[in-house]
């Protein structure tokens, strides 16, 4: 390594995370549910918007995006699209989340799905279904915060050691302040990611075609490359079937940290500001894709997309800019990998293991704190160090998966009629579906997999909840006015009761 400055300046941002994290509990207990799992519903608009925005785009900014615009083109935007819509559905569903705990208690989205449908087994499932897209999430922020550290390096850090490294950091602070650390550091990456994102940008652009900016870039692709500027890309493998299926899998995976975003906020006009500041954030992924463009010129024969703009940093920017990037960088990794941990843990703790064991309230919020080291030290970290293939696939096969509850949130959010039975058996089927158009036969006819699952898993949960028994008026009398302000309750409409035997499961 010829010069320490990147690496230094990478390592300075780790100090600076942990200092942050742990400051981030003040005079707060964390042995609560509420304390550590949605910082005593605390936060306002500013820090929300950038705890949902750096939350969401992640490492994919700095190293999947530019890694998909060398080698594919322009399907990376497909990222950008389906998170514009997430906020669509942010402002819509953000505040009658933040309601079912302002209301109601609830902390995760399991617990709240186990009280909709009157079963602690549907949460349970709830609870592990979303955490193979959280965790296969949380393993994919880990794989690229390792790579930073090894490239900023020059070898000398080897990856598995930055494995621990990051996920010790972050356990420190998890562990300390909960919540709280996820929403002040992911605030401070947040801004950070912004600044790094246009400052390399703008600077690759201006030192390709002396403009500052990224105009004379799209106009040299057209003339070489324009393959890259259509779908299915650069390098044919991105149909509009598998485009556009992966959108909408994405856009309906409902994931646990963003849930307990929601459930964060000091109000639900909180969430509705910053949902609806939201889409400005995603313009940070735009410099990094034409970072991306330039290395189809300038690196041609790379061994690994996903490190194109680090290689083009290290080659042809001044040390500084390159330790800039090298920060920005892990902060995007950092700011995901944590809630994805932090939600797992919490999930499992309240929706799995308490109903099980019969755990007390604080029993409870003391165990969800312990549970996040097996989880990195059985699972993300020894996953993480397998180092899977592409990094967005992994995303991809997840959220597949995640996609699968959506009947549960249509019954929570959209449709009284929706049963438990409903959700069951649309859940098995569909879960069953997409394992085997992952692993067996991949995508067929270029359709995602978890699309697949969602065709089969739709229709079932609509056929079974008509002919099955919906929660008693008791139960939706409390979720309707949450969910459709102003619409009657069951007992103002003359719906059917329920008799005593739908006893909960």
């Amino acid at each position: 390594m010829s010069d320490p400055i990147p690496l230094l300046m990478t390592l300075a941002y780790v100090a600076i995370a942990l200092w942050l994290g742990i400051r981030a509990r003040g005079s707060h207990r964390m042995d609560s549910l509420e304390q550590w799992g949605v910082a005593g519903r605390s936060m306002g608009p500013l820090v929300m918007y950038l705890l949902m925005g750096a939350g969401s785009i992640s490492a994919y900014t700095f190293m999947g995006a530019p890694g998909w615009a060398w080698s594919k083109g322009v399907p990376v935007f497909y990222v950008v699209i389906y998170l514009s819509y997430l906020a669509l559905i942010a402002w819509y569903c953000g505040p009658r989340v933040w309601a079912f705990g302002a209301r109601l208690g609830h902390v995760t989205q399991a617990q709240a799905v186990a009280d909709r449908f009157e079963s602690p087994l549907l949460g349970a499932l709830t609870s592990l279904v979303m955490s193979i897209g959280a965790l296969a999430y949380a393993v994919l922020q880990t794989i690229g915060a390792a790579y930073i550290l090894e490239v900023m390096s020059g070898g000398l850090l080897p990856f598995a050691l930055n494995i621990w490294l990051v996920l010790g950091t972050i356990a420190i602070y998890l562990f300390i302040s909960g919540q709280r650390a996820i929403g002040v550091t992911n605030a401070f990456q947040g801004g950070l990611m912004l600044v790094v994102a246009w400052t390399i940008g703008l600077w690759a652009a201006h030192r390709m075609t002396g403009d500052w900016w990224f105009g004379g870039v799209f106009e040299r692709l057209r003339e070489t490359h324009v393959d890259f500027l259509t779908l299915p890309g650069g390098l044919g493998d991105m149909s509009f079937a598998f485009w556009t299926s992966s959108i909408i899998v994405s856009m309906f995976s409902f994931q646990q940290p963003v849930w307990l975003q929601w459930m964060s906020a000091d109000s639900a006009q909180s969430i509705r500001r910053s949902a609806s500041w939201l889409p400005t954030y995603y313009f940070v992924i735009l410099p990094m894709v034409v970072v991306g463009f330039i290395g189809i010129f300038s690196l041609p024969h790379l061994e690994r997309a996903d490190t194109v703009a680090l290689q083009l940093a290290f080659q042809q920017m001044p040390p500084v800019l390159v330790g800039l990037l090298g920060a920005g960088t892990l902060a995007a990794a950092m700011s995901s990998s944590e809630p994805y941990i932090h939600g797992t843990a919490l999930t499992w703790t309240r929706d799995v293991i308490r109903p099980l064991f019969k755990l007390s309230e604080r029993r409870t919020g003391q165990l969800a704190r312990y549970l996040i080291f097996p989880i990195m030290l059985l699972i993300v970290g020894p996953v993480a160090m397998l180092n899977p293939g592409n990094l967005i696939m992994i995303l991809l096969v997840g959220l597949g998966f995640a996609a699968q509850m959506l009947p549960a949130f249509i019954g929570l959010f959209v449709w009284p009629r929706a049963t438990r039975a409903g959700v069951l058996c649309g859940l098995t089927v569909g879960f069953i579906v997409t394992a085997l158009f992952t692993l067996v036969w991949p995508n067929p006819f270029g359709v995602h997999a978890g699309a697949w699952g969602l065709i089969v898993n739709l229709p079932l949960f609509v056929l079974v909840s008509r002919v099955t028994r919906p929660a008693s008026d008791a139960t939706l009398d409390r979720f309707m006015p949450i969910v459709a302000p102003g619409r009657p309750t069951s007992r103002a409409t003359g719906e059917r009761k329920p008799t005593s035997s739908s006893a909960m499961t």
